[in-house]
């Protein structure tokens, strides 16, 4: 074999050689240092060419082609490797630099009452399925309608037991100190029903429940907040007695804590009503729980209320809203339904 042929030879090794090798490369910056190895001024390529001058005439236009063949192959070979490699840089550049914009709306979450609501909701319609109506009146109260006309003159000694938050009223043309308060139980609306209802010519028969906001210079722990809910309910016709007043407690006890429950009551002692009892729920396990207080309207009440006590009697039953959902639900801490902790509002 001559020296043309040779050279042929080295050239088609050289073209194949290099692409294949140019294919297999991953980084800009290699593919640069192999353009530079098999095209640039100290390669194989251009000492070949170099060497065109020394060869014979008649040989130099196909090895000249030869050559231009080789080379034209490789700088494709270059051109189309960097253009793979340019893409996928581009490509990894997007992708680090992706901003995901799509509106994911997921399912959708619908919120709920706070369980306090919601007791305090079911409260009430068990009380209107027994024939009651619902009545509500202001938080800021006068000390008479708090106080003085549910038979707790100021020197009541069981005045103590309520720790008033009295409102500063020093601005108010008529208003003397200690006479507006947040009101500390929802007695008061009683008070305004039976006013209303003499007022008005409507008269008794009374019949309603007063659920509201109370207030408390109590201290929050597990059993006391200083703002809390309460119903009471109210009821005042002829002829009225503790035995009825004991038969709407059970009734009531039966449909909002179930049928197998009962309750009882117990002799105790409030301002408004003589005589007072505390009211007990029975438990699955036996024991009773203490879940408000009840009793006849005293008639010192009735009177400040323009009824007569000859005529009229009535009675009262009233309870904690907070208090009767840490029951149902089983809440140890009545704290829990104010912290906004979502976690535990979402399970009720």
């Amino acid at each position: 074999m001559g020296e043309h042929d040779e050279i042929l030879d080295e050239l088609a090794g050289l073209a194949a050689d290099g692409v294949a090798e140019l294919q297999r490369i991953d980084d800009l910056k290699d593919l640069g240092s192999a353009a530079s190895r098999f095209l640039g001024k100290q390669s194989r390529l251009a000492d070949l060419k170099a060497g065109l001058r020394d060869l014979a005439v008649e040989h130099r236009s196909t090895l000249g082609e030869a050559l231009n063949a080789a080379r034209t192959q490789l700088e494709d070979a270059v051109e189309v490797r960097r253009q793979h490699l340019d893409e996928l840089a581009v490509g990894r550049r997007l992708a680090a630099e992706r901003l995901d914009l799509t509106e994911e709306l997921g399912r959708e979450r619908n919120g709920h009452l706070h369980v306090i609501t919601q007791t305090w909701e079911q409260l009430e319609d068990v009380f209107v399925g027994m024939g009651f109506t619902v009545a509500d009146g202001p938080e800021v109260e006068t000390d008479w309608f708090n106080f003085e006309a549910l038979n707790l003159p100021p020197t009541h000694p069981a005045r103590s037991l309520w720790d008033t938050l009295y409102l500063d009223s020093d601005d108010l043309d008529g208003i003397a100190a200690e006479q507006l308060l947040l009101r500390t139980h929802t007695s008061p609306v009683q008070i305004r029903t039976m006013i209303d209802a003499v007022r008005s010519g409507t008269g008794p028969p009374i019949h309603v429940v007063c659920p509201g906001r109370v207030y408390r210079r109590d201290t929050a722990d597990a059993t006391h907040l200083p703002v809390f809910h309460q119903i009471e309910m109210l009821v005042v016709d002829h002829d009225v007695s503790m035995a009825d007043l004991a038969g709407t407690i059970e009734a009531f006890t039966k449909a909002y804590f179930g049928g197998d429950l009962t309750s009882r009551l117990r002799p105790s002692y409030f301002p408004f009503t003589e005589p007072s009892a505390e009211v007990d729920i029975s438990q699955p396990d036996g024991s009773w729980l203490e879940v408000g207080g009840c009793g006849m309207v005293h008639p010192n009440v009735l009177t400040a209320c323009g009824l007569d006590p000859e005529e009229w009697s009535g009675f009262a039953f009233g309870f904690g809203i907070d208090r009767l959902a840490k029951i149902r639900h089983g809440v140890e801490d009545l704290r829990d339904f104010v912290a906004n902790d979502i976690r535990f509002l979402e399970q009720l």
